[in-house]
């Protein structure tokens, strides 16, 4: 009975021997139950990408202390900016390129390229020697991170559509404990001769180089997730269509080849305005998200004397671990049901509003010391970050429904590359504001970190005003 009904159902649709993306449409028809294996993949491939990402920030105070560039403490911002900017940069440059080439050559290739390109510059960051040496290996690691816009398109087309939400919320949840989960390893695993003598000696590679622990240990986990890339399928499909066919999968497989007549262009997608309102709202959110982190990493190793809190990258790490415990638990169990409730712009526009009291209190957190100090600094740093995901989730399920499925890769490349150019601009901007603020800390204006915070909050207000009618609009599908 089992084969008759596989026999039955194959039978409705036309698949090409030797196609990949083909196999992957035979199985989706044929499996039944809760798709835990590709979700695992997808996962922790996501995972792989982001870690990199921010895991410098508890620790680039210190790295550019022992560079020797800046003259006084007052310039570490100012040099880690630019280091921290460099991989935005490089991604900014070749997002659209890696689109096209998984497009041409498949989604597998381009997996399995950045996840070695993880493991080969990541490594080489922590190995730096010199401030030179250490933009260039973050720019190499962003021009060949190739893997959020690749996973997204592969997510779409290894579930099935009833389980497209799900995939979708796999990406975003990885990609946002991804860039707690790194900060929180570079912090607990930087300067570890220092931190654990009984482990490492000074005379080791580890003594030698304070920081290619942390950036070792994502290197091998990126080497690891290469081995298991090795074992997925390829979603794309690699041969013509066949003009005979008129069933449901053919159109899905020619909308896939661009070859669909009722796709639009790219130039019609520039004129989506839906999207494109989308889009510029998600890169105001990001260049306040990744300002954001950089600034409470130099704000929290500062001295106490520039209103900073001292803490060391252990302190640092251990906050951003809770925060990322908060993320995941807020993200899996809260946040479906709070959009489900009030809708992704609602829940964009109240997140971002409800940051900027908790953004305000940082400088006054300062002044606390002990028990009291550690409980509210914890409490605002899950709450600011719990929100600022929430909020990128909200407008990146309305870039998703203000497209059709066939133009949602196009869509994604416009998005991944204004969004690295407006995270590029954020670490740079952030560590000259940081810089000029220790500069003023007598200043009768927002003296000290009270300015840095205050321009956090003004790019989120930007953000939350361009949720509003007339600009923000919503595609109805």
């Amino acid at each position: 009975m089992a084969d008759e009904y596989k026999d039955a159902l194959l039978e409705k649709h036309k698949y090409h021997e030797g196609c990949p993306g083909c196999k992957v449409e035979q199985m989706k028809q044929l499996r039944r139950g809760y798709p835990y294996l590709e979700l695992s993949f997808v996962w922790i491939i996501v995972l792989s990408t982001s870690l990199p990402i921010s895991s410098l920030y508890p620790f680039l105070y210190y790295m550019i202390e022992d560079f020797g560039v800046a003259k006084t403490e007052k310039d570490i911002g100012f040099y880690a900016g630019f280091v921290g900017c460099s991989f935005m940069f490089g991604r900014a440059l070749t997002s659209v390129f890696w689109g096209i080439v998984a497009d041409r050559y498949g989604r597998k290739p381009i997996i399995l390229l950045g996840t070695i390109s993880i493991a080969i510059f990541n490594a080489l960051f922590g190995l730096s020697v010199n401030f030179w040496m250490a933009i260039g290996t973050r720019f190499l690691l962003g021009s060949f991170n190739c893997l959020l816009g690749t996973m997204k398109a592969y997510a779409s087309e290894i579930f099935r559509d009833e389980y497209q939400a799900t995939a979708m919320s796999a990406v975003s949840t990885a990609w946002g404990i991804g860039l707690i989960i790194g900060p929180a390893l570079g912090g607990f695993l930087a300067q570890p001769a220092d931190k654990y003598p009984n482990v490492f000696s000074k005379d080791s590679i580890f003594g030698r180089f304070r920081y290619a622990l942390p950036c070792f240990t994502i290197s091998a986990f990126a080497l690891l997730v290469t081995v298991l890339c090795c074992f997925i399928p390829e979603t794309l499909h690699n041969h013509k269509l066949d003009s005979s066919s008129h069933d449901d999968l053919y159109e899905v497989l020619e909308a896939a080849s661009g070859k669909n007549e009722r796709n639009a262009s790219q130039g019609s997608l520039l004129k989506n305005w839906p999207l494109m309102s989308s889009i510029i709202v998600y890169c105001v959110l990001c260049l306040h998200d990744t300002a954001y982190s950089e600034i409470f990493a130099l704000w929290a190793n500062s001295p106490r004397k520039f209103g900073g809190l001292s803490y060391s990258t252990n302190d640092v790490g251990t906050v951003l671990a809770i925060s990322g415990l908060g993320l995941f638990s807020f993200q899996v169990f809260v946040y479906p049901f709070a959009e489900k409730l009030l809708g992704p712009v609602l829940v964009t526009r109240f997140a971002g509003a409800l940051m900027i009291p908790i953004q305000m209190s940082y400088p006054f957190i300062a002044n606390l010391s002990g028990l009291g100090q550690s409980l509210m600094l914890n409490c605002a740093s899950i709450i600011v970050n719990v929100l600022s995901v929430s909020a990128i989730t909200g407008l990146l399920i309305l870039q998703n429904k203000a497209v059709e499925q066939s133009q949602r890769g196009a869509a994604n490349g416009i998005a991944m590359t204004a969004m690295s150019l407006f995270k590029t601009v954020g670490p740079a901007g952030a560590g000259i504001l940081f810089s000029w603020s220790e500069r003023r800390l007598n200043a009768a204006f927002l003296p000290g970190s009270h300015m840095v915070f205050f321009v956090l909050n003004v790019i989120v207000v930007v953000g939350v005003t361009l949720t509003f009618k007339p600009f923000l609009t919503t595609a109805r599908r």
